[in-house]
């Protein structure tokens, strides 16, 4: 039998009936008084004691790691490494192809969803964990292939890996990587590696660091495929950007507020793409006399017949593409227009993920698919795993942190995207990466 109980005040007594009063005997209200006034909105004289828990003054910090720990989110690690780093290594991790419509529109696209939270669910512990190519990773993002990453500073390559061992993710070096695959192994030796391959005219040379790269115990290998020529990345060219960087009176007189990094630059081995001879030009002649514009589908089944590990292709920006790849032995794909670096106006990975994801599931294949480009939070990644991806990578983010502070500025990073997607995760009632589903995220527009 249920019970209704009609709220009630104890302390009060029933209030007679307004025909039981005499009009003669109503009160008349009673002006406003000081002794009406709570005790506490009555002023007063503060007390010292009062004041004292009020009064604290932080000593200021001006070391790298209190520097880093200020910083709650990657683009206050961007604002840092701007001012820590000269123009032409900063422009030419920030920047990207022509107008760079492309990578603003890639952010953008982070920008224009709604997610769409649950409520009621015991988040109390959150497991961000995954498994990627048949092993686990600790976070659901990995470090993409970047290149002449010494430039942008010295610590580099050994850095990334060093941060992507500690933190459980894979690594990935870039042939145009300026420490070599053997290197980075011995750095991070307990590390997920990966390397990045850019086929060559020359085929031998190819193999060698395909060798190279297995010996050293890397069990992926990603070849990227949108580089047939190099984009027109006008920040570079205006910098007169080169490698190695040239000592101009432009880069002096940009050295003299940025006096830690010509100092680091100066005092460590000169810098050089590990995996390739010596060269000294622009990064647009290099790869336009390197890589090799007559690659085709025969080139990949040459790789799968030559490559024993998982084999991942970077660059694809059309569900076709996706499907053709996986046809050819490919066991992912990473959905990515190379940061904006290279053809302007380009498909956004972000965009594109729902169609690969559901062409995939109606081909029954279990390809994974990972997503680069434009990735600036644990929002934007939680929000990518949503819509379908297996995983993410992060290369302007990580190399924002590296430039900040070096190995800490790497871990900053990571520390800071992992909060995000924790907190994200909580908000949306999720505990784990594999509960998420395209309902948690409705596209904005669409």
């Amino acid at each position: 039998m249920t019970h209704t109980i009609q709220p009630s005040n104890p302390e009060t007594t029933p209030a007679p009936d307004a025909t039981d009063i005499p009009a003669a005997a109503a009160p008349a209200a009673a002006p406003a008084s000081s002794a009406s006034v709570p005790p506490a909105l009555k002023r007063r004289v503060p007390k010292y004691s009062d004041l004292a828990p009020l009064m604290q003054f932080k000593k200021p910090e001006f070391s790298k790691e209190a520097r880093l720990k200020r910083a709650s989110t990657v683009w206050e690690l961007r604002d840092i490494a701007k001012r820590r780093t000269p123009q032409a290594p900063f422009d030419y991790t920030d920047g990207a192809a022509e107008e760079e419509i492309t990578l603003r529109r890639a952010r953008q696209a982070f920008l224009d969803i709604e997610f769409r939270p649950g409520i009621l669910r015991n988040v109390s512990a959150i497991d961000l964990s995954t498994e990627i190519l048949g092993k686990p990773s600790r976070l659901p993002v990995g470090i993409a292939p970047t290149g002449f990453t010494r430039m942008m500073q010295s610590e580099g390559e050994y850095a990334g890996s060093q941060a992507a061992e500690a933190a459980g993710i894979p690594y990935t070096l870039s042939t145009m990587g300026t420490a070599s695959i053997e290197d980075v192994a011995a750095a991070a030796p307990n590390g997920r590696n990966w390397f990045q391959l850019y086929l060559w005219t020359d085929r031998d040379r190819s193999l060698e660091l395909i060798e190279r790269a297995a010996k050293a115990g890397n069990d992926t290998l990603m070849v990227t495929v949108d580089t047939a020529v190099a984009g027109a990345r006008l920040r570079d060219v205006r910098n007169g950007m080169t490698i190695p960087p040239a000592l101009t009176l432009k880069t002096v007189l940009d050295a003299s507020y940025r006096p830690a990094w010509w100092f680091n630059f100066l005092t460590h081995e000169p810098l050089t793409f590990a995996s390739l001879s010596r060269y000294t030009g622009t990064v647009a002649d290099l790869i336009n006399s390197m890589f090799d514009p007559t690659l085709t589908f025969e080139d990949l089944d040459w790789l799968r017949e030559t490559w024993k590990g998982k084999l991942v292709v970077k660059g694809i920006q059309t569900v076709e593409d996706a499907r053709r790849v996986v046809d050819h032995g490919a066991d992912g794909v990473v959905l990515s227009n190379h940061g904006g670096r290279q053809l302007d106006r380009a498909p956004i990975p972000f965009h594109l993920l729902p169609e690969v994801k559901q062409a995939f599931e109606a081909g029954n294949t279990n390809a994974a698919i990972m997503l680069d480009t434009g990735i600036m939070s644990g929002a934007d990644i939680v929000a990518a795993l949503a819509l379908g991806a297996d995983f993410t990578l992060i290369g302007r983010a990580y190399l924002y942190g590296l430039m900040a502070g070096g190995r800490a500025g790497v871990d900053r990073t990571l520390q800071i995207l992992e909060k995000d997607m924790a907190r994200t995760m909580a908000l949306l009632g999720v505990s784990k990466v594999s509960e998420l589903t395209p309902d948690h995220v409705r596209l904005l527009g669409k």
